[in-house]
């Protein structure tokens, strides 16, 4: 065989052997993508719902409305409320209460978490499964922030601040998302109608919005003399004499005690 014959087949070889390596992505995934539709298939035979796993997925996910949905928003909504608090009784109600909403939002977590491993197949190939392993692992981080708190004063009690406001505002709002892929996920799996539920989650997270967006301007609201029922009188609207000052101070209640 002449060499000029030999030339032209080494390089149909190699344009060969370059086609059959460009193409074996393409057939993995292809492989890849025929398995997850029979495995999507077989899911969705394994979830033609008899009562008792019906009963299962509802109690799933009221427990994770109730902890991530509910509770963890307004435990952030009652420790808002001791901002310019000056009274120790008060501080210490609103942060026993605080953390005592939250320790019951973990427990309700572990709770449905525990329901998910034991009664449903988890293959974490969605985006509700996903969210919620990096939430179990994700809720335990305000917990143990909290428990280590810097003292008042400390070097550490800023960045500790930060650290705590910021996974815990986090955590809250992948809850609120998990909850959303959680109904989506019910609504793929057994194609029933989820919009009422997520209509009414909706309106509940917009009210949770709008008191934590009250919460930021009350103090503002309060000191610009705005009251409910009565026609509030402004310094500037009439004019001050110092006699006129006493009888105004003489007449002001006296502060409650704390």
């Amino acid at each position: 065989m002449s060499r000029n014959t030999i030339l032209p087949m080494q390089k149909l070889v190699v344009h060969a052997a370059i086609l059959i390596f460009a193409l074996l992505p393409l057939v993995s995934s292809t492989q890849k993508h025929t398995k997850k539709i029979i495995h999507e298939c077989s899911d969705h035979k394994v979830l033609e719902l008899s009562p008792k796993l019906s009963f299962q997925i509802i109690l799933h996910g009221f427990l994770l409305w109730s902890s991530m949905g509910f509770l963890m928003p307004i435990a952030i909504l009652v420790m808002r409320m001791s901002n310019r608090q000056q009274c120790g009784r008060r501080l210490k109600l609103i942060f026993y209460t605080h953390a005592s909403l939250q320790i019951l939002s973990v427990i309700l977590v572990i709770t449905a978490t525990t329901l998910s491993v034991i009664n449903f197949e988890n293959f974490f190939d969605n985006t509700h499964q996903r969210i919620g392993l990096a939430l179990y692992v994700a809720i335990w981080l305000p917990i143990v922030a909290g428990i280590f708190r810097p003292d008042k004063g400390s070097k550490r009690r800023g960045a500790w601040f930060c650290f705590h406001w910021l996974t815990g505002i986090t955590v809250t709002l992948l809850g609120i998302v998990n909850i959303y892929t959680g109904l989506q996920a019910y609504h793929m799996k057994t194609m029933k109608s989820t919009s009422v539920w997520n209509w009414l989650f909706s309106a509940e997270v917009a009210v949770i919005a709008f008191i934590y967006l009250l919460q930021e301007k009350w103090h503002y609201i309060k000191q610009s003399g705005v009251t409910v029922g009565n026609d509030s009188v402004r310094p500037t609207d009439q004019e001050t004499s110092p006699t006129n000052e006493k009888n105004e101070l003489s007449s002001m209640p006296s502060p409650e005690p704390c």
